[in-house]
């Protein structure tokens, strides 16, 4: 498992080896949070950890020989757009030429193992060919009703969009061209326990955090929100994106070759005002922010339509919005004491 330390990745080893898997995680330890997630994980059980770039051609090429996998997942990359604007040769390199290196020596050294991408809904751009409506406290797309599915157009917009959407055509061209056995998620926003969010990634993480801080010290600076705060996406909690992985690994015959939108389906989606209400309610504060200009190739609305993978995999989320973020404000708090 490649970022098997980061915040999905040592979620799914953690899965793995309570079902008594044999489980290698590799990771560069770079992101934050990512050395108390080994921790954490050896705490749990013997694991076996290797310190791997991919980045680095001849050490992914001496880990997939050394221990020649039957699945991966591969979560290691890149994972903010803003960082990838700052700085996108490292974006490119980490998500887009690490994936390569990959998909390449398994290609040349295991090629029936499994692959499991964690690619991003950023691979369609900001979606601004999708006719949107404006509610008071969130935007909707009347024309999807079961939100956005995978015959949307690709529109590779920002640095962090063009790695993780090249990354993406290439696990998909490797199983036509190959044969190989690879899946692609299009994730939209996750969130749950061993997750270490920031300004620029994780936002329910992120604002949970600050609505804490606020019941802290009641009177402090306001916080910053990009836009109006009336963007959506849909919550989907870590346990449910476990999920889905191992569903995939399990139905590789259906699934490879394949790319799956996933995320909480229009039942758990929540825009930034939503959640602030949600967070006023549990801390009993109000929320006061300031507004910046949008980001780049922002998408006001992206909602994962769930039925592909409900077909092919027999899978769907089960932790609603309100539990999940109940669990989230736990961990936060956690994380603060």
């Amino acid at each position: 498992m490649t970022g098997g330390c980061g915040f999905v990745g040592s979620n799914v080893a953690a899965r793995l080896m309570a079902a008594g898997e044999h489980v290698l995680v590799c990771d560069n330890l770079s992101r934050t949070g990512s050395a108390a997630n080994l921790a954490w994980l050896r705490g749990l059980g013997p694991i076996e950890f290797v310190h791997v770039d991919v980045r680095s051609s001849s050490g992914v090429d001496a880990l997939i020989a050394s221990v020649r996998p039957d699945a991966i997942f591969h979560l290691a990359g890149q994972v903010a757009m803003t960082t990838s604007v700052n700085d996108p040769r490292l974006d490119f390199e980490t998500n887009a030429l690490g994936s390569f290196n990959l998909l390449d020596a398994v290609r040349r050294i295991v090629p029936a193992a499994v692959v499991v991408y964690a690619s991003s809904n950023k691979s369609y751009g900001d979606l601004s060919s999708v006719a949107l409506r404006e509610a008071p406290t969130r935007y909707w797309a009347p024309g999807h009703p079961d939100g956005i599915d995978e015959s949307a157009p690709l529109d590779l917009q920002t640095p962090y969009g063009c790695s993780k959407g090249a990354a993406d055509q290439y696990m998909l061209d490797f199983a036509r061209v190959y044969g190989m056995n690879t899946v692609v998620f299009r994730h939209s926003t996750m969130y749950g326990g061993r997750q270490f969010a920031t300004f620029d990634q994780g936002w329910v993480g992120w604002f949970c955090q600050q609505a804490a801080l606020v019941k802290k010290e009641p009177g402090r600076e306001p916080f910053t929100i990009a836009g109006d705060g009336k963007q959506v996406r849909d919550l989907l909690y870590v346990d449910d994106a476990v999920d889905a992985y191992l569903a995939a690994a399990d139905h590789i015959g259906a699934a490879r070759g394949q790319v799956f939108n996933i995320g909480g389906g229009m039942a758990n989606s929540s825009s930034l005002l939503e959640l602030f209400g949600q967070l006023e309610a549990h801390f009993g504060v109000t929320l006061l922010y300031r507004r910046l200009p949008w980001r780049l190739s922002d998408q006001r609305f992206f909602v994962a339509d769930n039925r592909k993978a409900q077909r092919l995999l027999g899978w769907a989320p089960r932790v609603d919005k309100v539990t999940g973020v109940a669990r989230m404000i736990a961990w936060t708090e956690a994380l603060g004491s």
